[in-house]
């Protein structure tokens, strides 16, 4: 049997006023509705009878609001500088000195400052607390901390493109960087390996060095922040360190055949190579072979001070800047240097000195200074302490200064240790070289053909004055290689190797 409700009580009707109230509501909401269904139906038509090009317009516009928000925090901050303005002039330089000169032992080898400047005490010492500021040609303040720092965090990704902006880097020499490492990466052996005479065109005319060619490209790789564990390009780098290690002895040493006048240019090479890798990865099993490599270089150091052909022989400044670079990168990945070393790198560049100290010869008995000895030099003294106020530092500097890059000479090994000794400085020191350099070399990078992305090194003529093009005797005995790894550590010195006098960032003042 169905089980029957009891129906609601109806609800009595309103009446009066109160009722002509009710009914007008109703009434206001039915216009409401029906005044919102003619909207919505004309916006409907509006849209299916719309031309494309006004719905592109509309959805354009909204992408565009949306990405201004995002990125109006950023408005103010750092910027990297898109276009390329050439140089008006260029400077002269003088005499090229390359680590390359073949057997023949006759031939080379070959401002507004911030507040607080103190000498260089620890190059590798680690700002207690972070300081951002906005510009990038002044130091901000002193380091006290005594601690080792990561002198190489500079080099990743988001710290690389502040520290760009900040120092004045460009996409352009971004862009040069990228594709000298992508010809590098082309032109890598099956080993592993690379060599200073091919496959390239432009190789050295001397004998070849693998070693050398390979702890180059690599430092060149690195530079840009990438190891054999991460970054674009990091199974070049674990296929270049899978060979390169492999050549190293028990003792540390890693050069075993080839010109006896190359034996520290390779070991001071592979020295600075083994350290960043091990402090840029933090890949324990890479501190035994830095600390043989390491401990090989102390142990030749000779009697004089400094490094040249020969365990514990003579000394020049050529080979010996290398090797203060490998130590310093010792100290900056952690591994103990004995600080009597470094008195004795001291002791040997007082006696290659020229005036009162701001100018440097080759070796002792020169009489006259040369301007790449001067860069190398200077950049030495910058790491073993000098101030950045020392008037010995700053006149060399502006000597530096006056000679800025010009390809009619080219000395692209003077152009390397110039820019770092000027990087350092900063102030306008560094304005006035990085505006040459930041243009000049990007322009000289091979644009196209098998070479593109490489420097050309000097080349033979026969009718050239002293029988190569540029006025530049030595740099063929590097080859296109060499010229093109040097050229690379040019254009990563605004975030390779961090200022030694200023806090970035709360990092270092380091390497």
């Amino acid at each position: 049997m169905p089980v029957l409700r009891e129906p609601a009580p109806a609800t009595a009707a309103p009446k009066g006023r109160k009722a002509r109230k009710a009914r007008r509501g109703r009434h206001e909401a039915k216009e409401d509705d029906r005044e919102k269904n003619d909207r919505d139906e004309i916006a409907d038509a509006a849209i299916r009878h719309a031309p494309p090009w006004l719905v592109s317009a509309v959805v354009h516009m909204a992408l565009m609001i949306v990405l201004g928000l995002i990125m109006l925090p950023q408005i103010g901050g750092n910027q990297i500088e898109l276009q390329s303005i050439w140089a008006e002039k260029l400077g002269d330089q003088l005499e090229f000195d390359s680590p390359f000169a073949g057997l023949d032992p006759t031939k080379l080898d070959d401002p507004i400052y911030a507040k607080d400047e103190l000498p260089v005490e620890d190059p590798f010492a680690a700002p207690p607390e972070v300081e951002i500021v906005p510009d990038g040609w002044n130091a901000t303040s002193q380091i006290d901390s005594l601690q080792i720092g990561v002198a190489l965090e500079g080099r990743q990704k988001g710290m690389k493109e502040a520290l760009l902006g900040r120092y004045g880097g460009t996409a352009l020499t971004e862009q040069a960087v990228e594709q000298g490492l992508l010809w590098l990466a082309r032109n890598q052996r099956k080993d592993g390996s690379w060599s200073l005479k091919g496959p390239y065109t432009g190789g050295a005319v001397t004998e070849d060095n693998p070693v050398a060619a390979t702890a180059m490209a690599l430092l060149a790789f690195q530079g840009a922040g990438n190891t054999h564990l991460e970054g674009s390009f990091k199974s070049n780098v674990a296929r270049g360190w899978n060979w390169l290690l492999k050549q190293q002895d028990s003792a540390g040493n890693f050069y075993h055949a080839g010109p006896s006048t190359h034996i520290f240019y390779a070991n001071g090479q592979c020295g600075i190579a083994i350290c960043e890798l091990y402090a840029m990865s933090k890949d324990a099993k890479l501190r035994e072979p830095a600390e043989k490599a390491i401990g090989y270089l102390i142990r030749c150091q000779g009697p004089a001070g400094g490094w040249r052909y020969s365990p514990g022989g003579d000394s020049d400044v050529s080979v010996t800047g290398w090797i203060v670079m490998a130590l310093q990168s010792a100290r900056m990945a952690g591994l103990e240097v004995p600080s009597e070393v470094f008195g004795k790198i001291g002791r040997f560049l007082d006696t290659v000195a020229h005036h009162d100290g701001s100018q440097y010869g080759y070796r002792p008995f020169e009489n006259e200074p040369r301007l790449s000895m001067t860069a190398e030099a200077l950049l030495c003294r910058q790491y073993l302490g000098w101030a950045r106020n020392d008037k010995r530092l700053v006149e060399g500097v502006r000597h530096i200064t006056e000679n800025l890059i010009n390809y009619e000479q080219a000395d692209e090994y003077y152009w390397y240790y110039a820019t770092q000794v000027c990087h350092h400085m900063e102030g306008e020191h560094w304005k006035k070289w990085n505006g040459v350099m930041r243009q000049a070399i990007p322009e000289k990078q091979v644009k196209r053909g098998r070479e593109a992305g490489s420097w050309d090194p000097g080349r033979a003529n026969p009718q050239a004055p002293d029988g190569f093009e540029w006025s530049n005797r030595y740099t063929p005995y590097g080859g296109r290689l060499y010229v093109t790894c040097l050229s690379i550590y040019m254009l990563e010195v605004y975030y390779r190797h961090l200022p030694l006098y200023t806090n970035v960032y709360g990092l270092t003042r380091g390497f």
